[in-house]
């Protein structure tokens, strides 16, 4: 049996209001805990004493949360700072329909402390940056990393590995899982299985290519395991291993990993602060970019104005019909990605196309295979429809 990982003085300091031994309705609740050799009262202890933090209150957060509630950890930091949308809501079983519109941190609280009132949830209503990270993960014992994205989940490692805290890794795509335990002791750490973000736009986000619902459950109650393992120092847990999960075929398989010794962060220890990986995983400037032969990144707010100058243009919407129905920009026309190679003879090659999709992914892909058919002045929407609710039209709706 491995040695509990989390550190009782530093629980102590940040739960001081906290009493740790089990009040009579406790030992009732958590009854069927008690009766495993392996956990027992002082097990249970030991998880009403730990803090947990969870990095996004979205589909892998969700479960993970209400698991970890439920086994009675004593403290669960939820960090977040977006809002419940009507989209979430087909896998972020921690949210309600009465609570679109609302913090997702103040959604995860309220239903938190209904499932279990002697849990203390700490909603931490920010976006983790380099500046307040240390801080932020310092305060708990574990991180399960709920992210959807590369930028937290890189900071989110790097944060782990200067702290000593041991990072709880899950992801979902499409029909398709993995969960691993990161930044441990001796174990390897994100880094040393993908050593730099990948540029921005290569990899689709489940918004663009879509996910199982159920999926997030899995993974992130796989989390929640090893969360529980790590406080209680049982079992084995997956530091050293990627758990691959595949749900159409429903299969299970494990990839052994080791320590790279020239990884930055855990290996060389060349990583010595942290940084804001915007400029590998995104852009939030307002200026257009070169992106490619042809083709360039053109920011929303500058095509509204191009647009109310009536600048002789071509807005093109490559996503889907059922996607159209649910929010387009006023004077673009539809054609899906799929159709873009048989439309090719009917695009003006006299104006400027600007393409865009969801969130700018599928429609790069377009621009990029118009500036290969020799299209000039091919241009890619940054951020997609999504963005252009978020900085032009807020009544366009977002899913």
């Amino acid at each position: 049996m491995s040695r509990p990982i989390f550190n009782p003085a530093l629980s102590r300091a940040f739960s001081s209001d906290v009493t740790h031994d089990l009040e009579p309705d406790e030992l009732v609740r958590y009854s069927r805990h008690i009766g495993l050799n392996e956990v027992g009262e002082d097990g249970q202890r030991r998880l009403k004493q730990a803090g947990i933090l969870i990095v996004g209150a979205g589909g892998l957060g969700s479960p993970a949360a209400l698991y970890l509630a439920a086994a009675g950890v004593g403290r669960l930091g939820i960090v977040d700072f977006d809002a419940v949308d009507l989209s979430n809501l087909q896998r972020q079983i921690l949210h309600e329909t009465s609570g679109v519109g609302s913090k997702k941190t103040e959604s995860a609280r309220s239903r938190l402390r209904g499932i279990n009132p002697h849990v203390q949830v700490d909603p931490i209503d920010a976006e983790l940056t380099s500046a307040n990270a240390l801080q932020i993960i310092g305060d708990y014992d574990v991180v399960v990393d709920g992210t959807d994205n590369f930028k937290t989940r890189y900071l989110t490692n790097d944060a782990c590995v200067l702290l000593g805290r041991p990072n709880v890794y899950g992801s979902v795509l499409r029909f398709e899982g993995q969960a691993s335990v990161f930044a441990t002791a001796d174990g390897p750490c994100y880094r040393c299985l993908f050593r730099e973000p990948p540029p921005a736009g290569l990899v689709p986000s489940c918004a663009e290519a879509g996910v199982l619902g159920v999926l997030p459950g899995l993974i992130g109650t796989i989390q929640a395991t090893e969360a529980i393992k790590l406080i209680l120092g049982v079992g084995e847990s997956l530091a050293g291993r990627l758990l691959l999960v595949d749900a159409l075929r429903m299969t299970f398989r494990t990839i052994r990993l080791r320590r790279d010794p020239e990884c930055p962060a855990c290996g060389t220890r060349e990583l010595k602060a942290l940084i804001d990986y915007d400029e590998f995983c995104g852009t939030r400037r307002n200026e257009s970019v070169s992106l490619h032969a042809g083709v360039r990144e053109l920011a929303p707010l500058e095509l509204a104005t191009r647009m109310r100058r009536a600048d002789p243009l071509d807005v093109i919407d490559v996503r889907e019909p059922y996607e159209w129905r649910i929010a387009r920009i006023e004077g673009a026309r539809m054609i899906p990605l799929g159709r873009i190679g048989a439309a090719v003879g009917d695009l003006p090659r006299d104006r400027e196309i600007v393409l865009y999709c969801h969130h700018g992914v599928r429609s790069r892909a377009a621009a990029e295979f118009l500036a290969s058919q020799g299209f000039d002045g091919v241009w890619n929407l940054s951020g997609g429809i999504d963005r252009w609710s978020a900085e032009v039209d807020p009544t366009v709706p977002t899913y």
